[in-house]
């Protein structure tokens, strides 16, 4: 049962429910018509938004009641005409509710079993009755489930592409002065609930709090009034306090009620745990789940700027960002940090299916001597390709890696070498003389004179200090450096 503004309960299956006839008869003899209809179509809000199966959309819309043009504005609601355009694999799992600015919830369409339609709804006007009376400006909301009912591809999921409202009502109040407010008893179940301070109805008479409405109030506060403008929440000792918006943490419930997210929500579309639509610090928001998790799941990344869980590329089981995988699903083989098909030792994935290597390679990344990752028995990786021997200016690593032998370069000192660095040369280029495993510069060895290598000379003195191994003084006392003894 919904209850509007108006103080009349309703009923989706019954109407307002069992009426008297002759009362009807009677307020009939004495009736004023009512003033001119005036109906205004509002503007199509054409922001595409994704249906997601077991979730819902919400979508709001501030409506103006067309004020700017008075043969067409629409202050007070008659009914109202909402047409939406929906793409959907089977529409017969969609409901949609619509909510109006005071708070009345309408079901507009119900889960429909046997509907088995994959036409959605194009431009289809649905209608409601329930905010009669209500004023027509402020935020509408309009929310999408889908709930599905049976085996379904979700792989296509539905899409709200636009709707838009038809407001029809009048510019002025169509009831009598009379009746234009009921008396503040037949909104008793709006009332405020243990007040703070023990105002009575009566004798109160100052002015009310700004978020009270039209009904008054029996205080000053936001937590005495009658009824609320806008939307109320309730404290911890069940008060209920008048607001222009919902507090954060809280969501527009049914009627003007503010309720609670699930506790690691910042915002929310409903109370349970996966109808967050953001997160608190700390947590991050699953857009599939509309949860908030600690951890974000397979498949997905924490985007720790907007507390979201933003999807992997779709061959990552782990990843870092959207294209730097760590972890790859099944079947795949990480590639750098890219994931691809992993196909059996000695073949590789050519982008279709998997095609033998090289006769060189153990395991490759490609076609040809040229694309080998490892190389078969016998042969030894040189500089991205596999060799029977060395290549000169190369030595071989007797370290293997991985169970896989490798040629390795040797220093540019260095014409051939036995192993790493400027020590292990086993020959030198032309100019160069091989000294201690080094190659020295110096085509003649002679010390620059035949008195600086003499007794008590420079270059003497360069090997008694042991600073032949320094290369400027090697080339200028050659001779000398290289005496034994």
């Amino acid at each position: 049962k919904l209850t509007s503004l108006l103080p009349s309960a309703v009923s989706h299956l019954y109407g307002f429910g069992l009426m008297d006839a002759e009362a009807m008869v009677m307020e009939a003899e004495k009736w004023t018509t009512v003033p001119r209809q005036h109906v205004c179509v509002e503007s199509t809000d054409r922001q595409i938004k994704t249906i997601r199966p077991n979730s819902a959309v919400r979508s709001i819309y501030k409506a103006s009641g067309c004020s700017d043009n008075p043969s067409r504005h629409v202050n007070y609601l008659e009914h109202v005409v909402v047409r939406i355009t929906i793409t959907h694999p089977r529409r017969g799992d969609l409901a949609i509710y619509l909510t109006s600015p005071s708070g009345t919830r309408s079901q507009l369409l119900a889960n429909r079993l046997f509907d088995h339609s994959m036409e959605g709804f194009k431009n289809w006007e649905f209608m409601t009755i329930h905010c009669w009376g209500e004023r027509a400006a402020g935020d509408w909301i309009l929310e999408v489930y889908d709930t599905p009912s049976q085996l379904r591809n979700f792989k296509t999921p539905g899409k709200l592409k636009e709707w838009s409202l038809v407001l029809y009502g009048t510019s002025v109040q169509p009831y009598s002065p009379t009746n234009e407010f009921p008396k503040v008893e037949r909104f008793r179940y709006s009332r405020v609930e243990d007040p703070t301070d023990d105002y009575g109805a009566e004798d109160y008479a100052g002015p009310c709090d700004p978020e009270c409405s039209e009904v008054g109030c029996d205080g000053p506060g936001p937590d005495h009034c009658n009824d609320c403008l806008h939307y109320y929440y309730k404290l911890k000792n069940n008060t209920r306090v008048c607001v222009s918006s919902c507090p954060p943490g809280h969501y527009h419930a049914d009627k003007k009620r503010c309720r609670k997210c699930a506790p690691n929500c910042e915002s929310c579309f409903g109370s349970h745990g996966d109808q967050c639509l953001s997160c608190k610090y700390g947590y991050f928001l699953n857009e599939e789940t509309s949860s908030c998790v600690t951890h974000c799941p397979d498949g997905s990344y924490q985007d720790t700027k907007k507390n979201l869980c933003r999807k992997c590329s779709e061959n990552c089981k782990t990843c870092t960002e959207f294209h730097n995988c760590t972890e790859c699903k099944d079947g795949l083989s990480l590639q750098g940090s890219r994931c691809s098909v992993s196909c059996e030792d000695g073949q590789f994935f050519n982008g279709q299916d998997c095609q033998p290597c090289h006769r060189f390679c153990a395991t490759c990344a490609g076609a040809g001597a040229d694309g080998c990752i490892n190389c078969t028995e016998g042969y030894f990786m040189e500089d991205g390709r596999c060799v029977q021997s060395c290549s000169l200016s190369y030595y071989f690593d007797h370290s293997s890696e991985n169970g896989y032998k490798s040629c390795k370069k040797c220093d540019t000192s260095c014409l051939t070498c036995n192993g790493p660095g400027f020590k292990n040369c086993t020959s030198c280029p032309s100019g160069y003389l091989l000294d201690l495993g080094m190659c020295q510069m110096g085509a003649i060895c002679k010390d620059a004179t035949e008195e600086s290598w003499a007794e008590g000379g420079f270059c003497m003195l360069v090997k008694k200090n042991n600073l032949c191994q320094r290369k400027v003084l090697q080339q200028l006392c050659c001779k000398t450096c290289t005496f034994q003894g």
